[in-house]
């Protein structure tokens, strides 16, 4: 049983099919009743292809994790945004599709292609670090796209990002206003959007209360883990010299890194340092003491993605950037 020989049993044509299954209003009341009644009578369920052929739609919604180190979606804040995400575009009638970029690094895939051959409506692109070239041939093209803290150029395209630069000022002024002046960073050794802007961003703050960042301070870690902030704050405790007296990490799991190797050295948190995390995971809550940290509004990140990608996809808004705003959450590490 498909589209046409519902048709012909109809005896109206596939177009005609095809308006009443996509709840076309052009379609007169008695031939869209007799129509439905025999694909009631016959248990005709309308495919997705079929679907897609009548409106040129597919449903589907392509999600995109870019970025070498997003490949196990192991990163609790992307994880959080793309649930929201998920949850609001289902509730407007779209699927979500995971791209696997596994192969992307491999054999150089490209993310296009693979977003036509499914036919999808529109992508959501969360990125991380080293993000694949083909990123860009995706944001240019004419698929709507929208990116969570990657920034996007294309005509239909934009992206979504939390205040990174104001992440970090709220930061160094909490810790001026406690009367921290020898402040450190703990950040990754590379470059990379979201935290870059972050360092960068602090460096500028602390010159605006007369401070500086003490090269032997800003501590490098091979990557966003627990184990990375734990081993960047031993070598800095195994070096000898003095200790900041109040840190920033630029994620809440660096920060639970470092917290591990100061308490192993028998120094205590707030009182010996200050410890500041970003992102506001669950687990800030249940550490000892509980991590003050900035938080990020995943839920409202997720679903204005969706909203706006789906406007987007309707043809409803010219695509802009939005920058979300953070909140300081103090507790008890500092």
């Amino acid at each position: 049983m498909n589209i046409k020989t519902i048709a012909a049993m109809a005896g109206v044509s596939i177009a005609t099919v095809s308006k009443i299954i996509n709840n076309y209003s052009d379609v007169g009341e008695e031939t869209r009743r007799r129509v439905l009644k025999i694909m009631e009578e016959t248990g005709y369920r309308p495919s997705s292809s079929a679907k897609t052929l009548a409106t040129k739609k597919s449903s589907l919604i392509g999600a995109v994790f870019a970025g070498k180190l997003n490949s196990d979606l192991n990163h609790p804040i992307f994880v959080e945004v793309i649930n929201a995400f998920k949850k609001q575009i289902g509730l407007l009638g779209y699927d979500l599709l995971l791209f696997s970029n596994e192969n992307f690094f491999e054999a150089k895939e490209d993310y296009l292609a693979r977003c036509r051959h499914f036919q999808v409506d529109g992508c959501i692109i969360i990125a991380g670090d080293n993000v694949e070239p083909s990123i860009a041939d995706l944001d240019q093209s004419d698929i709507p796209c929208i990116g969570i803290d990657i920034a996007m150029s294309g005509r239909n395209s934009t992206y979504l990002m939390s205040d990174n630069a104001k992440i970090s000022a709220k930061v160094v002024e909490h810790f001026y206003m406690q009367g921290h002046r020898e402040i450190g960073l703990l950040g990754i050794d590379r470059q990379s959007g979201v935290t870059s802007i972050r360092e960068t961003a602090f460096v500028e703050s602390l010159k605006s209360f007369g401070l500086a960042l003490r090269p032997e301070w800003r501590l490098l870690s091979a990557d966003y883990s627990m184990e990375g902030g734990y081993r960047a704050m031993k070598e800095l405790i195994a070096a000898g010299g003095p200790l900041p007296r109040a840190l920033f990490a630029v994620t809440d799991l660096l920060a639970f890194g470092a917290m591990r190797a100061l308490k192993e050295h028998g120094l205590r948190i707030p009182e010996d340092m200050a410890l500041v995390g970003c992102d506001d995971i669950d687990a800030c809550l249940y550490s000892d003491p509980p991590l003050t940290t900035v938080r990020q509004d995943t839920e409202k990140m997720g679903r204005l993605a969706a909203l706006m990608l789906f406007d987007m996809i309707n043809h409803q808004i010219d695509p802009s950037a939005i920058v979300v705003e953070s909140e300081l959450m103090v507790r008890g590490s500092g």
